[in-house]
Formats: C-alpha cells, sequence, structure tokens
C-alpha cells in the first residue's frame, strides 16, 4: 500500500472512533437527564398525607331540644323550618332539632345537659338554670302564654263547678300554661282538684284536645298556640268545640343555651332569632310555629315564674308528682 493510502486509513478510523465518542456521550446525557427527571417526580404513596399546617376545623353540630309543644312528628313540621334558617345563616356551627317523646323525656335531657339549646315551658327553665342554662330569648308573646279550656259545644259544661266528678285532660303533669295555671284557676274557683275532678295526663297539646271532643274528658286544658294549630289541622273537630275558660297570662316559653357554648354562637343564634320578623321569610317561620316573635330576655325574665310555682306547690300539689 502507499505512503497516501495509509493515511487516509488511519484518518478513516479515527474520525469513527470519535464519531462513536460522540455518540456515547450524548446517550450518557440523556440518560442523565431522564434519571434526574425521575428523581424529581414526586414517590406515590397509598399512606396518609402529611402537611405543613394544620386541617381547618369541621363544622361543630349543635342540638336544639323544644319542648313538647305537639306530637313529635307535628313539632318537627312546625319548627324545623326554624333550624333551617339559622344553618343558613350560621357559620362554622349548625343546628339539628331533636323532640322529645314526651314532658319527662324533655325533662330527663334537661337535668342531663345533654341538649346544647333548648325552648322549655317556663317550668321547664327553672329546671334548666339549675342545670346551667342561661336564658337568651322568650318565644312568642307574654300575653299569648294563657291556659285555656277547651269542652265540645254541647258538653253542657257553663261554670267550673259543673266539672265536680268529672274528667279533666292535660298534656303533663308539669305543662305550666296547659296544667299548672288551669288547675291553679280552678283552685281559685273552689274546685279541689285533687279530689274534686278525675285528672287525666294524656302525654301532648293535640291529645289533650282529642280527648274532650271524643268525649273522655269533660274539657281539655291547653295553650293558645297549640288551640290555634288544632283549629288549622283539624277545622271539621275544631267546629265542634269551644274555649269556655282562659287563666291570666304569665311569662312565655325561653329560649336557653348550656353554659359551655362559646358565646359569639349563642349571640349570633340570638340575633337571628330576634331578626325573623324583619321579613317575609322570617314572618313565615314564626307563623308556622304559631307565635308572633322572639323577645330579648335574661335569667331575671323568669322571677315572677318562680314565685308563682312557689304558691302553686303550696295551695295546690307539687309540680313533679312524688
Amino acid at each position: 500500500m502507499s505512503r497516501m493510502g495509509e493515511d487516509d486509513g488511519w484518518s478513516s478510523c479515527i474520525e469513527r472512533a470519535r464519531s462513536a465518542r460522540r455518540l456515547e456521550i450524548a446517550v450518557v446525557a440523556v440518560c442523565a437527564l431522564v434519571s434526574l427527571a425521575g428523581c424529581r417526580r414526586a414517590p406515590r404513596s397509598d399512606g396518609p398525607v402529611y402537611h405543613d399546617q394544620p386541617p381547618s376545623l369541621t363544622t361543630k353540630t349543635y342540638h336544639f331540644a323544644v319542648h313538647p309543644l305537639h306530637n313529635p312528628q307535628k313539632l318537627i313540621e312546625a319548627y324545623q323550618p326554624l333550624i333551617d334558617h339559622l344553618n343558613r345563616h350560621l357559620s362554622g356551627a349548625r343546628m339539628e332539632l331533636e323532640a322529645s317523646r314526651d314532658y319527662q323525656a324533655f325533662e330527663a335531657k334537661l337535668r342531663a345537659r345533654v341538649p346544647e339549646f333548648v325552648l322549655p315551658n317556663p317550668w321547664q327553665t327553672l329546671l334548666a338554670l339549675k342545670a346551667g342554662y342561661g336564658v337568651m330569648a322568650m318565644a312568642g308573646d307574654a300575653e299569648d302564654f294563657t291556659g285555656l279550656f277547651i269542652t265540645r259545644k254541647d258538653s253542657g259544661i257553663k261554670v267550673p263547678g259543673d266539672l265536680k266528678g268529672k274528667a279533666v285532660s292535660y298534656p303533663s303533669p308539669t305543662a305550666l300554661a296547659a296544667c299548672v295555671m288551669p288547675q291553679f284557676f280552678l283552685h281559685t274557683h273552689g274546685i279541689d282538684v285533687n279530689r274534686d275532678v278525675v285528672n287525666l295526663y294524656v302525654g301532648s297539646q293535640e291529645s289533650s284536645i282529642m280527648n274532650a271532643y271524643l268525649g273522655k274528658s269533660a274539657v281539655a286544658a291547653t295553650w293558645r298556640p297549640p288551640w290555634r294549630l288544632f283549629q288549622q289541622d283539624h277545622p271539621q273537630e275544631a267546629s265542634q268545640l269551644t274555649v269556655v275558660w282562659e287563666t291570666p297570662s304569665l311569662v312565655n316559653n325561653a329560649v336557653m343555651a348550656r353554659g359551655d357554648v362559646p358565646v359569639a354562637v349563642r349571640d349570633r343564634v340570638r340575633v337571628i332569632l330576634l331578626e325573623l320578623p324583619q321579613d317575609p321569610a322570617g314572618r313565615a317561620i314564626l307563623a308556622g310555629m304559631q307565635i308572633a316573635r322572639f323577645h330579648p330576655a335574661d335569667d331575671d325574665t323568669y322571677t315572677p315564674v318562680r314565685e308563682y310555682v312557689a304558691r302553686f306547690e303550696r295551695e295546690v300539689r307539687p309540680v313533679e308528682p312524688p
């Protein structure tokens, strides 16, 4: 081979080696980039995920228990719109309505401090105060809190003396407007309610009225909101009944919060209740509950109730049967 031929062969070999070296470097670079991208990808994990900041607090649920103004189904129909309204206007808190099968079950909840918010009758308000609840509003006008005596139009009952030897129906012995006040009325009109009449405690306002309609009692004791609701729901039966007597009025039902409810939550609920008459939706809610409005109130508002109950128990009977 000539000298020139040898030089050309060596040059060709050198060029091929250089090309292979460049290709090797390129491949290594690509692999490095792929490896680096793989390192930056977050590893997959099926376990718990941890963050630098704590998660936001969950909404607190509070229970709003209403004393047995009606049977549980009717009470839910009347008061669930209020609970829905509260939930639309509360932040960080929500309400659940709680009904009770009878007065005794509701009063047991008060003593055990189970619900955070309660709507008791005025006598039950005294129980709740002892258990550590505080008054935040009054539900309805005081003038509306009067006991009524309902009888059939054909019963022949005209004066309290006509009840001697006959039955009187009540929701419960602890129902203030629908039992305690009517019994005190009879007491002041010469009737010994422990001896002269048969006392039937039938569990609810509607049951008390129905006992009079069916003739199982000569008169039914109730109070204005349940009677208005009965007339609305049972117009045919109500047309055969009439109010024969009415007691003087007293302080109306309370709205109360348990002592450990945050002040901000309690105050916000109070404001929402007091503002209900200011718009059509709020007025519709009040109408469904058969009350005109909520009023500002505190523990001292119920001092007259304590005095009234003390006199009743001295002259008639213990509010709670022994």
